[in-house]
C-alpha cells in the first residue's frame, strides 16, 4: 500500500508545479507546497524499505495520508480546470487545499516519529516489563533498572512515568528525583518528605521537622518515587522507605540486588535497530541512502556496539560529512576495547570523535558545559550570558551554537511552554546533558598542566578543595572559568590563590551559611559570577567586601541566598549589566530609603526577581534604574504592590510580572512607559483590570495574559494602539479582542491551551 503512496506524493508534487506556473494567485502557496509534499517522500520510502510491520494505529494514519494525497490530487486538476476570472471559485477550491495542506503537515510530523518504529517496538516492550513489575505486584515496592551509561535507562525511565497505564494508577502522585553522583541527601529527603505530605515543590523546609516518614500518610492513595542515577548503596539506603501505599523505581549502572528481587537489565540494541537509530541521526533517515559506503557505515555503527547515545552522538557528528571524515571516526573508534560496565571511559573516548569535528568556538562552548553540576538543568539565560561575556559573541550566536549541540544530541533543550514566542526569555528555556557527556567535557579540560588549563573544575562536591589546586597555588591559574563545588566553607579552608585570566566564576555550596573565597578579591577581570546554594534553606554569605574590586562585573547570579543588605558605603558596580535573585529571600536588602540603587548599579539593564517568597512590594528605589530595559518579577507569591512610579523606568522595553497571584492592580505609572514592547502578566489570578489610559503604550506590541480570570472587560483605549500585534488570551477574553482587532490592523490572537 505503501508504495502507492509515494506515486501519489509524486502525482500531487507534480500537479502542484504546474499550479504554480499556470496560476498567478497561488505561485508561491503552491511551490511551498510542493516542498512540503516531497519531504514526505524519503519517510515513506524508508518506511517501505525498512520492512517493519507498522502498528495498527500508525497504518491508520497512513491510509489516511492516502485519501489526502487523493483529495490534493483532484483539487489540483479542478483548479488547473477552472477558468481564470472565476475567481471566487479558485479561491474556494484553494482554502479547501490550505486545509490539506495543514492535514498534511501533521502527517509529517507524525511519520517523522514513526520512522523510528523498530526502536520504538523495543522501547514499549521494555515500558510494557517494568509497568508490570510496578502495577502488578503489590507485595514489591521497590523495582530496579540497570545497565551501562549511554544504554537508555533515564529515558525508558521517564517513559514509565509517562505511561497511559502508569498514570492512571499513582495519578499525579509521581516524583522524579536525580540522585547523582554527589548527592545532597538532605534536600532529596525533604523533598521527599514534601511530597508524601502533598505540598508543592516550593513549600517552605521549615515545616518538615513537624512531620516524619514515620508518621502515617495524608492518604493510602498509590505513590511512585523514582530515583535516577543512583551510585552507591549507601544512598539508596537513606532515600528508600518502606512507606505502604509507595512505590520506588531505582536506575543505576549498578545492580543493587540486596534492596530489590524485580530487576530489568537494559540491553544493548539489536543490530537493526541500531543502524536504523544510527542512520536517523547521521542521514535523517532510517536507511543508508543509495551510493553511500554500506560497509563503511556499518563498521562505524559496529563500534558504537548497540549503545542509543553513542550511535545519537556519533551519528549526528557525521552528519553531511566527507567520507574521509567518516574514515576517521572508524579509526578512532576502532582503537577502544570492548564497552563493559567497568570500563566508563571508554565510551566517553567514543564520543571524543563527535567533538572532533565542532567547529573550534561551538567546541569550546560544549566544554564550558562540563563547569555545571551533574543533573543539573542549566538555564539557558544564564549559559548565553556566559558566553556573551567570555566569547566574544551576541545572544543570537550563542543560542545558535546551542541549537548546533542540540542538534548533534551532545544536549536536550527543555522548553517552558511559553518558549519560542516572540519576547519569550532564555530563561523560560533550560539545557540538561547526559552524564556520559559531561564527563567527557570534563576529561577534554582536564588535558594539560593544571596551572595552564582554559577552566579549574571541580567535577564532584568535596568538603574541601581539590588536592591537586593547593599543590599548585604558589603559581597563577590561566583558568578563563573556574567552578567550585563545596559543602560549608569558612575562612580559614580556602587557600590562596591568583587567578589573574578568570573571566568567570561558579560557586556551588550546600550550607546554611557560606565564607565566599577571598580570591574573588583578585579576580579583577571577573565578568560573570553565579552562587548557587543546593542546601535546603537560604544561606548566609559572609566576606561580602570581597566584591569591592571586582569592577569589570557584568552579570550577577544568587540563588536561594539571603541577599546582604545593601547600605550607602557598598562600592558601586559600574560596569554591572544583569542581576538575576532566584529562591532568595529579598529581606527588604533592595528597600532602604539609604540606599542609591542607582549610584550602586548605574549600568544596569537587565533585573529577574523569580520565586522570592518574601517580596511583599517591589522596592521603588528599583524605578531610578532608569537604563533597565527588561524586568522580570515572576513567581513572587506575596507580591501585592508595584511602586506608583514605575514611569521613571523610561526605557523599560519589556515587563514580566506573571504568576504573582496576590497583585490585584497595576499602577497607572505603567501607562506612561513610553518604550515598552511586551507586557506579561499571565498567571496573575487575582488582577482585576487594567489600566483605561494603556494607549499611551504606544510602541507596545505584545500582552500576554492568559489565566487572568478576573480581568472580565478590557480597555477601550487598546484599540487605540497600533503597534500591538499579538495577544495571548484565555478563551473567555478573546471576544472582547476581536472586537479590538477591527480597530487595529494586523492583530494575532492566540488562544491559550486549557
Amino acid at each position: 500500500m505503501n508504495e502507492g503512496t509515494s506515486d501519489l506524493i509524486r502525482q500531487l508534487a507534480s500537479q502542484l508545479s504546474i499550479v504554480s506556473r499556470r496560476c498567478a494567485f497561488f505561485k508561491e502557496g503552491a511551490a511551498e507546497f510542493r516542498e512540503k509534499v516531497l519531504t514526505l517522500l524519503p519517510i515513506i520510502q524508508d518506511i517501505n524499505y525498512s520492512r517493519i510491520e507498522l502498528p495498527d494505529k500508525r497504518q491508520v494514519e497512513l491510509d489516511k495520508l492516502s485519501r489526502l494525497l487523493r483529495d490534493g490530487v483532484e483539487l489540483t486538476h479542478k483548479l488547473l480546470a477552472s477558468k481564470r476570472w472565476h475567481v471566487h471559485k479558485n479561491f474556494r477550491l484553494w482554502k479547501k487545499m490550505e486545509k490539506i495542506e495543514k492535514e498534511i503537515c501533521r502527517f509529517i510530523q507524525f511519520l517523522r516519529v514513526s520512522r523510528s518504529d523498530g526502536v520504538i517496538v523495543a522501547l514499549e516492550n521494555r515500558k510494557r516489563i517494568v509497568r508490570g513489575m510496578l502495577i502488578g505486584r503489590e507485595d514489591q515496592h521497590i523495582v530496579g533498572i540497570h545497565g551501562i551509561g549511554g544504554s537508555g535507562k533515564t529515558t525508558l525511565a521517564r517513559e514509565i512515568i509517562r505511561d497511559a497505564q502508569v498514570k492512571a494508577h499513582f495519578g499525579d502522585r509521581i516524583l522524579f528525583l536525580t540522585v547523582s553522583h554527589s548527592p545532597n541527601i538532605d534536600v532529596l529527603k525533604a523533598r521527599i518528605m514534601i511530597f508524601f505530605m502533598g505540598c508543592n515543590g516550593y513549600a517552605s523546609y521549615d515545616h518538615l521537622s513537624r512531620w516524619t516518614l514515620q508518621q502515617s500518610l495524608p492518604d493510602e492513595q498509590p505513590r511512585l518515587i523514582l530515583l535516577d542515577d543512583v551510585w552507591t548503596s549507601q544512598a539508596l539506603s537513606q532515600l528508600y522507605f518502606q512507606t505502604p501505599g509507595c512505590k520506588t523505581l531505582v536506575v543505576s549502572r549498578f545492580n543493587f540486588d540486596t534492596f530489590y528481587t524485580l530487576k530489568y537489565e537494559m540491553e544493548i540494541l539489536s543490530e537493526g535497530d541500531s543502524m536504523a537509530l544510527f542512520c536517523q541521526s547521521a542521514f535523517g533517515q532510517r536507511v543508508i541512502p543509495p551510493g553511500f559506503n554500506e560497509t563503511l557505515v556499518k563498521q562505524v555503527v559496529s563500534e558504537c556496539e548497540g549503545l542509543p547515545l553513542a550511535l545519537k552522538v556519533i551519528g549526528a557528528s557525521l552528519r553531511d560529512k566527507e567520507e574521509k571524515y567518516w574514515e576517521g571516526a572508524k579509526a578512532h573508534l576502532s582503537k577502544g576495547e570492548p564497552i563493559s560496565d567497568t570500563q566508563r571511559s571508554l565510551l566517553s573516548e567514543r564520543m571524543a570523535t563527535s567533538i572532533k569535528y565542532l567547529q573550534p568556538n561551538v567546541r569550546e562552548c560544549f566544554l564550558d558545559l562540563g563547569a555545571f553540576l551533574e543533573d543539573m538543568k542549566i538555564t539557558l539565560d544564564m549559559l548565553v550570558h556566559i558566553w556573551v561575556e567570555t566569547r566574544g559573541i551576541d545572544e543570537e550566536e550563542a543560542y545558535a551554537i546551542v541549537a548546533e549541540l542540540s542538534n548533534k544530541n551532545l544536549l536536550t533543550l527543555v522548553q517552558d511552554a511559553r518558549a519560542g514566542d516572540s519576547y519569550s526569555s532564555y530563561f523560560e528555556i533550560s539545557i540538561t546533558q547526559h552524564n556520559v557527556l559531561r564527563d567527557l567535557a570534563i576529561q577534554l579540560s582536564n588535558q594539560g598542566e593544571i596551572n595552564a588549563r582554559k577552566r579549574l573544575l571541580m567535577p564532584r562536591r568535596e568538603r574541601e578543595l581539590p588536592g591537586d589546586w593547593d599543590r599548585n597555588s604558589n603559581r597563577p591559574f590561566q583558568a578563563q572559568i573556574v567552578s567550585v563545588h563545596t559543602e560549608k566553607m569558612e575562612e580559614m579552608d580556602w587557600q590562596q590563590m591568583d587567578f589573574p585570566k578568570a573571566e568567570v566564576l561558579i560557586i556551588n555550596f550546600s550550607a546554611e551559611d557560606y565564607f565566599l573565597p577571598p580570591f574573588i578579591d583578585n579576580m579583577m577581570n571577573l565578568r560573570a559570577l553565579i552562587v548557587i546554594n543546593h542546601g535546603t534553606t537560604n544561606a548566609v554569605l559572609r566576606n561580602f567586601s570581597v566584591f569591592g574590586n571586582l569592577a569589570n562585573l557584568r552579570s550577577f547570579w544568587l540563588e536561594k541566598i539571603c541577599v546582604p543588605q545593601l547600605t550607602d558605603t557598598t562600592i558601586p558596580l559600574r560596569k554591572l549589566k544583569k542581576i538575576c535573585l532566584v529562591l532568595c529571600k529579598i529581606n527588604n536588602s533592595l528597600g532602604k530609603s539609604a540606599v542609591d540603587l542607582p549610584q550602586i548599579f548605574p549600568g544596569l539593564v537587565d533585573l529577574t526577581i523569580d520565586h522570592c517568597d518574601d517580596l511583599f512590594e517591589l522596592p521603588s528605589g528599583i524605578c531610578g534604574l532608569s537604563r533597565v530595559r527588561n524586568l522580570n518579577i515572576t513567581n513572587c507569591h506575596i507580591l501585592q504592590k508595584l511602586p506608583a512610579d514605575l514611569d521613571r523606568l523610561s526605557n523599560l522595553e519589556i515587563l514580566r510580572v506573571y504568576a504573582c497571584p496576590n497583585l490585584k492592580s497595576l499602577p497607572l505609572s505603567v501607562c506612561e512607559l513610553s518604550s515598552l514592547k511586551y507586557l506579561d502578566i499571565s498567571q496573575c489570578v487575582n488582577l482585576t483590570q487594567l489600566p483605561e489610559g494603556i494607549s499611551r503604550l504606544t510602541s507596545l506590541e505584545k500582552i500576554d495574559m492568559r489565566k487572568c480570570p478576573q480581568v472580565m472587560h478590557l480597555p477601550m483605549s487598546f484599540r487605540s494602539i497600533k503597534s500591538l500585534r499579538n495577544v495571548i488570551c484565555d478563551e473567555e477574553l478573546a471576544r472582547g479582542w476581536k472586537e479590538v482587532a477591527k480597530a487595529v490592523p494586523n492583530l494575532n490572537i492566540k488562544i491559550a491551551e486549557k
